[in-house]
């Protein structure tokens, strides 16, 4: 069997379960959508189109960031009407994470305008221009056989930070999200023959975490790499791919997509 393009999401799907990943990668069943994948999508939205504001006619910067910040999340907030209404949610929790996502985005930008003062030229276009990363890239490897897309790429002097951002409820940077920062690493040094110094996440709850980029994250990386591969291109057969029976099968407010089908404590 040939080598399936894989992604840091198949590839942290496979290592929470065998058959989740079979049912949704090899299956293709379909998945229900949430309020936090919505709101995430929002959240990255307005994050991305941050970036490309014409700011030629801002004079009192940290005024008109915040004021654009929250332009952009009432746009993309009604950009996403059909996704959100679609999820059927009471008012009051719709309106719980329209409030919750605003104050994210929002403590970015305090974030964000901390650094820009910092590095104030004296020129507004010209600070906001060099502060400006790549976003939302999309690096591939046939060798590997791995895609994603990185949120931002940011060069800070000589270094190179690879930052992913987060909407989740805390701010643990959990294996998952290692994996997922070393496999950005890899796909990275493969393009540019260069390892990024630091990545890092943006919990847009709280702040950024940067990290060195070591061998080990490499390492352990290109390992789970290699072994979703080797299952993947042995067998399609679902009795080879392992039911993980966690709390994350069913808790108190919902469960795992596949839940009916697979049917976990049968």
């Amino acid at each position: 069997m040939a080598k399936r393009v894989e992604s840091p999401s198949s590839i942290n799907t496979f290592f929470q379960c065998n058959r989740k990943y079979y049912y949704h990668y090899i299956e293709k069943l379909p998945t229900k959508a949430s309020i936090h994948t919505v709101r995430g999508n929002i959240a990255h939205s307005v994050l991305e189109h941050f970036y490309t504001l014409d700011v030629s006619s801002f004079q009192n910067y940290e005024k008109d960031f915040k004021v654009a910040v929250q332009k952009l999340f009432l746009e993309q907030w009604g950009a996403y009407k059909e996704e959100l209404f679609a999820l059927q949610l009471p008012q009051k929790e719709l309106e719980f994470y329209f409030e919750e996502t605003l104050l994210m985005l929002l403590n970015w930008c305090h974030y964000y305008l901390k650094e820009f003062k910092e590095k104030f030229s004296g020129s507004i276009e010209e600070t906001f221009t060099k502060m400006k990363p790549i976003t939302e890239v999309e690096y591939s490897s046939d060798f590997l056989s791995v895609r994603g897309f990185i949120d931002a790429i940011r060069s800070e002097g000589e270094q190179v930070h690879i930052i992913d951002y987060k909407t989740n409820a805390n701010s643990e940077i959990k294996d998952s999200i290692l994996l997922q920062l070393g496999i950005y690493s890899l796909l990275y040094q493969e393009k540019h023959n260069k390892i990024p110094d630091k990545v890092g996440v943006f919990f847009l709850k709280d702040k950024l975490y940067l990290l060195p980029v070591d061998q080990q994250l490499l390492e352990n990386a290109r390992f789970a790499i290699e072994q979703i591969h080797a299952q993947t291109m042995t067998t399609e057969k679902i009795a080879d791919y392992k039911k993980n029976i966690t709390p994350l099968c069913k808790w108190r407010t919902g469960q795992c997509d596949f839940y009916s089908v697979c049917q976990p404590y049968r």
